[in-house]
């Protein structure tokens, strides 16, 4: 039976326990299912690592296929901008016409374009304030001994795989 990463660190802190429960003393039976437990453990890891490599390729793959696809989009938005201008100067140079069952012409809008927001009176103006912690000054500041309300800096341990 294949036992997970879960079982085997289980099985070994219960070893462990056995052992402190004996005041140290390590027996013949004790210490080969330590053995068999690290055997376990190197077995496991190598299939975790397996995985993860695997995992970490395919994610490798798809970011380079996110990037080719943005690149086909923004070629094919490029191609569909440059046809709708074309076509708007062929509108504004012939006049409205009809192909088929579609028709070309012009519609009006309007647009607000911002020159200059300096000039603009108060009250046309919306007032926004954000902040935000500064976390690497506040990291600083912890670590020269500054106690720093609202925060902790916590340690992580992080899996570190050569």
């Amino acid at each position: 039976m294949k036992k997970s990463l879960y079982e085997i660190e289980s099985k070994y802190i219960s070893l462990i326990s056995e052992i402190e429960e004996m005041e140290g003393e390590v027996t013949a039976e004790n210490l080969e299912a330590l053995e068999i437990n690290e055997s376990e453990l190197h077995g496991k890891s190598i299939a975790y690592l397996s995985v993860i490599s695997t995992r970490e390729a395919e994610v490798a793959q798809i970011d380079a296929e996110i990037k080719r696809l943005q690149s086909i989009k923004k070629s094919n938005n490029n191609v569909i901008d440059r046809l709708k201008s074309n076509l708007l100067d062929a509108v504004n140079l012939f006049g409205s016409f009809e192909v088929g069952l579609s028709k070309f012409g012009v519609r009006k809008s309007k647009r607000l374009e911002i020159i200059d927001t300096k000039l603009i009176p108060k009250n046309y103006m919306v007032h926004k304030t954000t902040s935000a912690p500064d976390k690497s000054e506040i990291t600083k500041a912890i670590k020269n001994g500054e106690f720093v309300d609202g925060v902790e800096l916590i340690e992580c341990n992080n899996l570190k795989i050569n």
